[in-house]
C-alpha cells in the first residue's frame, strides 16, 4: 500500500519530499509501511519495528504522539514517531524501553532533508526538532550547521560474532577468562550445578519474565518502581513484545541456573544478523559469583558456533564490564533541528539558563538530553 492509498489528514510538499501525519492512534493503519521503511536499511535494529513499536505506543505513549511519513521524489522514504513539547518544538518518541528514538529511513536520507521538509508539514507552527538518541550505524552523523546540533549521546559497546568462541575468548582479558574459571571451579567444589535455559517459546515468555522480576524485584530497581511485573506497564509491554518476536522465531531468554534457582536472565531480540541483549538482571546477593558473566560465557559459545548470529548488541551506556567482551566502541548521538538559525541560538540560551535551575532543584545528575 502506498502513502497515497491512506486517507488521511495534513499532507504537505516540501523540498521535493511528501509527507503525511496522523495520530499515533492510527499506528496501525501504517505499520505495513513503516516496517518497508525500516528493513530496507540493512543496519535497521529490531527495535525500530512495528512488533516492537506496536505494544510500547499501547503502554507508554500519552495520546499526544502523531506517526509522520514522508516520501522523496527519488522515492527513498522516511518515518518518524514524534512528541510535542514547548514553544512548538517536537521529538522523536523515546521512552527508556527503546535504545534508539523512533526514526527510520532509507539510506538517501539525511537530517538536512528531514530538517527542511518536516518542519514545514507538523500540526502548529513547528520551530525545531529533536531527534534523540541515534545510531551511526544506521544514519552517518551530521556536522554541526547554523541551523542543526549534533550532539554526543553515550558510548556504546557490540561483539562481532566472527570465527570460532575459542579465538574470540582467548583474545579476552586475562583478568576476565581468569574470573570465569574461578567461578566455574569454586561451583564445582561447592556442588552447585549450572543449567542455561534458552526460552525461544511464545508460550514461554511469561516464565521467562517471571523468573525475570522476581531478580529484579529483589535488587536495587524495585525501590524505584522500575522493576518489571506483570501486572505492570513494563511487565506487560515486555511480554506482549517478547511473545510476538518468538512468535516470529526472533525472541529469546536466557535462563541461568545455580541448582534449583535462577540467578541471570537476559531479555534479546533479533533481527537480521543482529541479536540485541534488552535487558539483564542477576541475583545481587551472590553477586561474587558472577552469575551473569558465567551465564554470558555459555550463551555466546552457541551463537558462535551456529554462525546465524553476526552481531550482538548491548545498547547501553558502556559500561567497564562490556569492555571485558570487547574492544568495539561506537557513540550514539542527538540531533536538533531548527526552522531559521536564531532559533538554535535562542534554544541554547535558554538551556543555559535552565540548567542551573535544575541542579538546584535535585541532588541527582542529569541525564544526557538533546532539550
Amino acid at each position: 500500500m502506498s502513502f497515497s492509498m491512506l486517507r488521511l489528514p495534513r499532507l504537505s510538499r516540501s523540498a521535493t519530499m511528501r509527507w503525511t501525519t496522523l495520530s499515533v492512534r492510527q499506528f496501525d493503519e501504517c505499520a505495513h509501511q513503516w516496517d518497508e521503511i525500516a528493513t530496507t536499511c540493512a543496519q535497521a535494529a529490531p527495535f525500530l519495528r512495528s512488533v516492537f513499536l506496536r505494544p510500547l505506543l499501547r503502554e507508554f505513549a500519552n495520546g499526544k504522539e502523531i506517526v509522520a511519513l514522508g516520501e522523496h521524489a527519488s522515492g527513498e522514504r522516511a518515518a518518524a514517531i514524534l512528541v510535542p513539547g514547548r514553544r512548538g518544538t517536537w521529538q522523536t518518541f523515546q521512552p527508556s524501553q527503546l535504545p534508539l528514538g523512533a526514526l527510520v529511513a532509507t539510506t538517501g536520507i539525511g537530517f538536512e532533508l528531514l530538517r527542511t521538509s518536516l518542519l514545514g508539514c507538523l500540526p502548529g507552527f513547528a520551530t525545531a526538532i529533536g531527534f534523540t538518541q541515534q545510531d551511526p550505524r544506521i544514519f552517518a552523523r551530521p556536522q554541526s550547521t547554523a541551523a542543526l546540533a549534533s550532539l554526543e549521546y553515550i558510548d556504546t559497546a557490540w561483539v562481532d560474532v566472527q570465527g570460532s568462541f575459542d579465538s574470540f575468548w582467548s583474545a579476552r582479558g586475562k583478568n576476565l577468562r581468569q574470573n570465569i574459571r574461578k567461578q566455574q571451579n569454586r561451583l564445582a567444589e561447592e556442588k552447585i550445578q549450572t543449567r542455561l535455559d534458552v526460552l525461544v517459546e511464545p508460550a514461554r515468555v511469561a516464565e521467562g519474565l517471571r523468573h525475570y522480576g522476581a531478580l529484579e524485584s529483589a535488587g536495587w530497581k524495585a525501590g524505584g518502581g522500575t522493576a518489571v511485573h506483570p501486572d505492570n506497564p513494563q511487565g506487560r509491554f515486555y511480554r506482549a513484545m517478547l511473545e510476538s518476536f518468538c512468535a516470529e522465531g526472533r525472541g529469546r531468554i536466557y535462563c541461568y541456573w545455580f541448582n534449583d534457582h535462577v540467578v541471570a536472565v537476559d531479555l534479546c531480540i533479533e533481527s537480521a544478523e543482529t541479536l540485541v541483549i534488552l535487558k539483564t538482571t542477576y541475583d545481587e546477593s551472590i553477586r561474587a559469583y558472577s552469575p551473569a558473566f558465567l551465564m554470558r560465557h555459555e550463551a555466546f559459545r552457541p551463537l558462535f558456533n551456529e554462525g546465524r548470529v553476526r552481531r550482538i548488541e548491548f545498547y547501553g551506556k558502556l559500561m567497564q564490564w562490556h569492555q571485558r567482551w570487547t574492544d568495539n566502541v561506537r557513540t550514539l548521538y542527538h540531533v536538533n533541528t531548527y526552522r531559521w538559525s536564531w532559533v538554535r541560538g535562542l534554544h541554547e540560551m535558554r538551556r543555559r539558563f535552565d540548567r542551573p535551575a535544575k541542579a538546584a532543584a535535585t541532588d541527582s545528575p542529569q541525564a544526557a538530553s538533546s532539550g
